[in-house]
């Protein structure tokens, strides 16, 4: 295999005054000729250093390429001070293409972002927008999107004004032992198929692993297993920007699966996130809550076709492990409100909407998830028959085979 070696450094950037303490290069021009330059198979190894960028890396059509610093702490790439594009990496229409040992930050939009490529792998990169969470933060830290083989590990994503590791409209997914916090998502599978979440560490976050199926996009979601994750203390207020389609997740949730199906989330922790541990909702609901003029639902709702199935199914839920220190959810939120009124001190561990579609069986199973607290708030006769009890639902299903032996 071929390696690149960066050689020379370009000039000294000044230093701004919040990373003050902090010797900044640019070695722009030198890393991107080196990424066009590339041929397949290559190595591109980013030396130690803090590296200032003005404009985003762009990797296009490469083969079996890595893409490498010299370690987490040591190989720093910041696009705080970026002029043009909205990515800070940016990569397309690749194969075998792989990510490790870095630091990128403070991208306009998203850190990173790759599309249209089999075979992606993030390892051992954090991803994150420095300063205190704010909606001026980009989007997602991660975010490959129509690729297929993806995996994600031993990374860190802190916070994204959407989702710290995203993955959209993809096949064949690993996400594992990574840590995400100070983003309103911390985990999101979106229309996403045969995916595997576990050994994740997701604590401090809005809402801590979602898995959501929008209408109007290439593809269903299916087949996703969420397993012996910590799920910790999802608690941080709702910092995404107006319109956004997280910007309904109550502070204070867990777990979040909306509109999606055959998914099977078991052995997980989840603990003290205040407004419920783990929510099951409909696509019904959600749009209801957030579909106001030019926000993502609204034009979500302008592609939804006769496929689209916007209720939740085929969900096995079992062995979790649930605990709530916090009496009060949260009240800036519908949610944390409702709860209040009709589940004072008993604040759910598990709550479904209880909008349930009415030409199919709806199949949830709950077992083995010691004593925990469940509600089903019948949003769909207005909360006439809301209810705590979950035995109607208890029963063992079929366990989805792991998707990658």
């Amino acid at each position: 295999m071929k390696y690149l070696l960066i050689i020379s450094l370009g000039i000294w950037i000044s230093c701004s005054p919040s990373q003050d303490s902090v010797e900044w290069q640019s070695i722009e021009n030198d890393l991107q000729s080196l990424v066009i330059q590339a041929n397949d198979g290559d190595t591109i190894k980013i030396p130690s250093g803090n590296f200032m960028f003005r404009n985003p890396l762009i990797l296009d059509g490469l083969s079996d390429v890595v893409f490498e610093g010299a370690g987490i702490d040591e190989t720093i790439l910041s696009f705080e001070i970026q002029e043009g594009g909205a990515e800070g990496i940016r990569a397309a229409n690749c194969t075998n293409l792989t990510f490790q040992d870095f630091t990128v930050q403070d991208a306009l939009g998203d850190n990173i972002k790759v599309t249209d490529t089999d075979g992606v792998t993030f390892k051992n990169v954090r991803s994150q927008w420095t300063g205190e969470p704010s909606e001026e933060n980009g989007a997602y830290a991660f975010y490959p999107v129509l690729c297929k083989r993806v995996v994600v590990e031993n990374c860190l994503a802190i916070g994204s004004s959407d989702a710290g590791i995203y993955v959209g409209q993809s096949d064949s997914v690993i996400i594992r032992n990574n840590e995400v916090y100070h983003n309103v998502a911390g985990i999101e599978s979106e229309n996403s198929r045969w995916v595997e979440i576990y050994e994740n560490h997701a604590h401090d976050n809005t809402g801590g692993i979602l898995i959501f199926d929008m209408p109007g996009l290439t593809q269903s979601g299916h087949t996703t297993r969420v397993f012996d994750n910590d799920v910790i203390s999802n608690n941080h207020q709702n910092f995404a920007p107006e319109g956004n389609v997280v910007a309904v997740v109550p502070p204070g949730t867990g777990i979040m699966m909306m509109a999606t199906r055959k998914i099977e989330v078991f052995n997980n922790r989840i603990h003290h996130n205040r407004t419920v541990g783990t929510a099951l909702a409909s696509y019904i609901l959600v749009e209801a809550l957030g579909a106001e003029e030019g926000s993502q639902l609204e034009s979500a709702n302008n592609r939804i076709d006769e496929v689209y199935d916007p209720y939740p199914n085929q969900i096995y839920f079992h062995d979790n492990e649930f605990k709530n220190k916090h009496w009060l959810p949260t009240l800036k939120n519908d949610f944390g409100l409702l709860f209040l009124r009709y589940f004072t001190f008993s604040l759910p561990d598990f709550a479904m909407d209880g909008i349930l579609p009415e030409d199919q069986a709806f199949e949830l199973c709950l077992s083995n998830n010691g004593e925990f607290n469940f509600a089903n708030i019948d949003a769909a006769n207005e909360f006439v028959d809301r209810s705590t009890d979950w035995t109607m639902y208890a029963c063992d299903s079929e366990t989805i085979e792991p998707i990658f032996q």
